[in-house]
């Protein structure tokens, strides 16, 4: 791709969800998710294979609808109150449609079919573009509206999020629909606690991030992106692979590793606010996802499968691409519990 397209793509795929997140205005708001949309496609689609259309076509239908169902809202609202703050939002219909339209760009269920499906069908580079960058927009504007959205409706879908996101990676072998359904049980944990403490959803949000972008820089640094390439990557990349058993184990909440802050703080949040049900049915329901990544460490690390030579290590190890933010990741990925208590106080 031409640098130049290449630089306008990306300032305008980074300005428009900083319009959004700073903006108050309904217009403002709209206008940058449709700059945050239009300049992810050409990146989709940069590969050049049907997959990559296929992928580009499902993300364009699913997000203009969004976008089309989030202005709507604006309309209406609008139509109500007759102004267009973004926190004045009295109308009942204009909630739920706002809060359908962001669950259906964040990719929560019942609308995340098509986060799989696009995620597989692109790059590694653009997939995690997909799974970070893309969720700051409409979790801004769900932070900043979130005490008047529905509960119910926020809670219902978390729930689901969380049993599908564990459920559907269960029988994935392609690491980016591992990734994707990652994401979406993710996004039910955030979207469990926003309704009782905003603030726990920007840390999860955060560490989220930071486990995402560390589990995509190892991939891509070793070039692998299914269990069977993962399976014989051990030979080249030891420790690329160790790197990623820690990352894995970390994103599946295991103490004491940075992943069990989030969901520590989110079960006793929940608990304060007399929910015992729902943090216990979050709580076994991660177990699937803790299955899935415990199967992707075993055939990453735990394991020598048959190779082209019978020695354990190779004698030239392959050197992986320069990855100079690697070391940081991979420590804030596994030694931040101690800040807990910090954390704790300042929500």
């Amino acid at each position: 791709m031409n640098p130049l397209i290449s630089l306008t793509i990306y300032f305008t795929l980074i300005s428009g969800t900083l319009i959004t997140m700073i903006s108050s205005h309904w217009l403002m708001t709209w206008i940058g998710l449709e700059m945050n949309m239009f300049a992810i496609i050409p990146l989709i689609m940069k590969s050049h294979t049907p997959r990559a259309t296929e992928a580009a076509t499902k993300y364009f239908l699913i997000q203009a609808s969004a976008s089309m169902l989030l202005l709507l809202a604006a309309s209406l609202n609008f139509m109500k109150m007759g102004q267009w703050t973004l926190t004045s939002l009295d109308d009942q219909t204009a909630a739920t449609l706002l809060l359908i339209s962001l669950m259906m760009k964040l990719g929560m269920a019942p609308f995340h079919f098509w986060v799989p499906e696009v995620t597989q069908g692109t790059l590694l580079s653009t997939g995690l573009v997909i799974l970070t960058w893309q969720k700051l927009a409409p979790l801004s504007i769900m932070y900043q509206t979130a005490p008047l959205l529905k509960p119910d409706i926020i809670l219902t879908s978390a729930i689901l999020s969380i049993l599908i996101g564990g459920w559907g990676g269960l029988n994935q072998t392609q690491l980016r629909k591992i990734m994707a359904y990652s994401s979406i049980a993710h996004m039910g944990w955030m979207a469990a606690v926003l309704t009782f403490n905003p603030s726990l959803m920007l840390l999860n949000l955060l560490l989220y991030i930071i486990f995402t972008l560390a589990t995509f820089t190892i991939m891509m640094s070793c070039s692998t992106s299914s269990t069977s390439t993962l399976s014989m990557s051990w030979n080249n990349y030891p420790l690329m692979m160790t790197m990623l058993l820690t990352v894995l184990m970390s994103m599946g909440g295991l103490p004491p590793l940075t992943g069990f802050i989030p969901k520590w703080l989110i079960i006793d949040e929940l608990i304060k606010n007399n929910n015992i049900i729902l943090p216990l049915a979050m709580a076994m329901m991660a177990l699937l996802n803790l299955y899935f990544y415990m199967r992707l460490i075993y055939a990453s690390s735990l394991t020598l499968f048959p190779s082209s030579n019978n020695i354990k290590f190779k004698w030239k190890v392959i050197t992986p691409h320069k990855t100079f933010l690697l070391p940081v990741l991979l420590t804030l990925s596994s030694f931040l519990i101690p800040l807990t208590p910090m954390i704790y106080i300042l929500n």
